[in-house]
Order: structure tokens, then sequence, then C-alpha cells
């Protein structure tokens, strides 16, 4: 997935993955899966999806900073 957020463009394809966090099972509508990755400009940010009851009922990606990235 590919979103430009402030001019800046952040790609799962390019990016690095860092961590990923997987909540229940393929399937539950509560259930998610997010990732953090970085840039290779050393941005951060979350790829998330998940059924259609979890917090990423839509696949989005979300900016985040280095602070937030390191608490992630």
């Amino acid at each position: 997935m590919k979103k430009v957020i402030n001019k800046k463009t952040y790609n799962t394809e390019t990016a690095t993955e860092v961590k990923r966090n997987t909540v229940s099972f393929f399937g539950d509508p509560l259930g998610y899966e997010e990732v953090l990755y970085k840039t290779a400009k050393g941005d951060f940010f979350v790829y998330g999806v998940g059924g259609e009851e979890s917090k990423y009922a839509e696949e989005t990606i979300i900016a985040l900073t280095a602070k937030d990235a390191k608490e992630f």
C-alpha cells in the first residue's frame, strides 16, 4: 500500500519492516494486524488492516514520530 501524508510518501513495498503485531486470528471481525515500517529516509509509519469491527476496519497507513515508533 502507498499513501502520501504531509507531502511524504509511505510505501509498504519499499520500506523496511521493523515490527509486526497480530491480534486474534484471520477472519475474526475484531482481529487486526499492524506493521511498523521505516522508510529509507528514516520516517516511520504503521500499516494496519483488520476485521470489520477492528480499529483497522479499513486498510490504512499512519505516520509516526520516532518517539511513537520506539513506543510501538
